[in-house]
């Protein structure tokens, strides 16, 4: 179920980002999941390889290189899923910027619903 609630999230993040950011395309629902999915498999499994490598830089930049990993992540999938394209690197990066922003607003109003909803019971 939390898998499920996260990959929600990270779709609503993404059509919030393709609709803001001039430079990505999603040519339908379909293209938008999919790419969704491919970007959460992709957090999960190369993400924290190139946390590991990039540390020294993630350290000497107070943690924001990680937006540049995220970019990375956005570009890759936009070479693999069809219907999903980006138009570059800038705006890539603009787009991890806004759907890391979408993602904590969402995730905090999930997690503060939760909270309200276990201090009911």
């Amino acid at each position: 179920m939390k898998f499920l609630v996260r990959w929600a999230i990270n779709t609503i993040a993404l059509g919030v980002t393709v609709l803001i950011v001039k430079g990505l395309y999603v040519s339908g629902i379909v293209a938008l999941v999919v790419a969704s999915l491919f970007i959460g498999f992709l957090n999960a499994s190369l993400r924290p390889i190139m946390l590991l490598l990039t540390l020294p830089f993630n350290i000497l930049t107070m943690g924001t290189f990680t937006f540049i990993i995220n970019t990375i992540m956005i570009l890759i999938t936009s070479e693999i899923v069809r219907g999903f394209d980006v138009s570059g690197f800038w705006a890539a990066f603009v787009a991890s910027l806004i759907m890391s922003f979408v993602s904590f607003l969402l995730n905090l109003f999930v997690y503060v619903n939760k909270e309200t909803e276990e201090q009911e019971l």
